[in-house]
């Protein structure tokens, strides 16, 4: 890395200055080619530059399934036992799923008080775009939830990256892999090798981030009027902005109250993660760095090779609020009075069939389509949130970050302080 007179590293080597950098070029980039040229041109356009976008996802997710298998099961060979896997990961769901339904909840309650859908003009809807989410909406079901979290085959798991069901087999293996202590230490030396070489792969990676956020950027900007949006969608996109800024708020006193002042550390370390994410809608785009920026912060490997998989299937506070929001804003343009039962139904149901689409593209609005449905809201209702759904999706990627990354500290250092507690008995 270079250096300035000072002995600092240059500003242009910081990368998430470049990812801003290049969030700022790609918003002018994209005005311009939509001011400047017809509609179809700036449709194939924003194909084409969005191709950078896709690239540097698809180098992430090439990491995610060998990182995620080689150090959970490297972590768990280190905790050594069932009872050592089994206390942590009850904390785990158990923080998972009280954020999972405090998210819930605020969706539910900023909706109901700011009541964005009430008196919308639904004659410009555009019906067409929903086909897209909706064929995606049959297998959302519990059963269909219950059946998918077990591999048929760790391979077409890997394959496809599904990170619940490589979750699954990692933590067996683990668990064998303990069971037989010394006579599989060599099998553990290799995979925690191989992790070790994977998170240097990210390195590589990550200086395709700008290239990557760039192209996403400008392929929005170049086929959406900023400012039409803007007037069309203020109340619904400033009612979500009050509800997402809720739960910022609430996440960051829960962590200034679990872990002080290095609250404020933490939240230095993942501000990397947290921009990336934001600037190309994609919280897995950011699960190898994510890895590194939680060790570097001081929580042991063995906890975040545990906690952060299970984070990405299990705890996703911004989409979970954004579930709900969305779902009653919908019934709410359509003049469906939805009672207090029936909403605290609709939280349930979200609450559970949520939890089986880590890795489904636009996933939130797939969830909201099939519990429309469930609930007999109009299902093409989901045409109205299409034209804003990106930048919603940008804030709740970064929120599905912040969330993570607290609920991995706070899990490792209560481990931490039982792990001292142990000694001094």
């Amino acid at each position: 890395m270079t250096q300035n007179i000072n002995g600092k590293p240059s500003l242009l080597k910081n990368l998430t200055f470049q990812i801003l950098i290049a969030m700022f070029l790609g918003a002018v980039l994209g005005v311009i080619i939509h001011n400047s040229i017809d509609t179809a041109t700036a449709q194939s356009f924003s194909v084409k530059i969005k191709i950078l976008a896709t690239v540097f996802i698809r180098l992430v997710q090439m990491i995610i399934s060998p990182l995620v298998f080689t150090t959970l099961v490297v972590g768990i060979a280190k905790l050594g036992d069932v009872k050592a896997v089994g206390r942590i990961g009850i904390k785990s769901l158990a923080w998972f799923f009280t954020a999972s339904f405090l998210s819930l909840l605020l969706g539910m309650f900023f909706v109901n008080l700011l009541q964005p859908g009430v008196g919308l003009n639904l004659s410009n809807v555009d019906i067409a775009a929903v086909s897209e989410v909706t064929a995606k909406t049959k297998n959302i079901s519990f059963e269909n939830f219950i059946e998918h979290i077990v591999p048929k085959s760790i391979f077409e798991a890997m394959a496809t990256n599904e990170i619940l069901q490589i979750v699954i087999f990692s933590i067996f293996f683990g668990l064998a892999a303990a069971s037989l202590g010394d006579y599989v230490k060599p099998v553990v030396s290799v995979l925690d090798k191989t992790s070790h070489i994977v998170l240097k792969m990210v390195n590589y990676v990550m200086n395709f981030a700008p290239i990557g956020v760039f192209g996403a950027i400008a392929a929005v900007f170049a086929v959406r009027d900023f400012q039409e949006l803007a007037m069309t969608y203020f109340k619904f996109f400033g009612s979500f902005l009050i509800g997402i800024s809720s739960i910022w708020i609430v996440l960051v006193l829960i962590g200034y109250i679990f872990l002080k002042n290095r609250m404020t550390i933490l939240l230095q370390r993942i501000f990397g993660p947290l921009i990336i994410a934001f600037g190309t809608t994609s919280s897995e785009a950011v699960f190898p760095k994510l890895t590194e920026e939680l060790e570097r912060f001081g929580v042991k490997d063995r906890i975040v090779s545990f906690m952060l998989p299970l984070g990405y299937s299990f705890n996703l506070d911004g989409s979970m609020m954004y579930m709900t929001f969305a779902s009653i804003f919908i019934a709410q343009a359509y003049g469906i009075d939805l009672d207090l039962g029936t909403q605290m139904s609709m939280l349930l149901v979200l609450m559970l069939t949520s939890k089986g689409i880590a890795g489904v593209p636009r996933a939130s609005l797939v969830v909201v389509a099939a519990t429309c449905g469930m609930f007999d809201i109009p299902v093409e209702g989901i045409a109205l949130i299409l034209p804003i759904d990106h930048f919603c999706d940008m804030f709740r990627s970064a929120t599905n970050v912040l969330g993570n990354a607290l609920a991995a500290s706070v899990i490792g250092k209560w481990e931490e302080n039982n792990e001292l507690t142990a000694i001094q008995e």
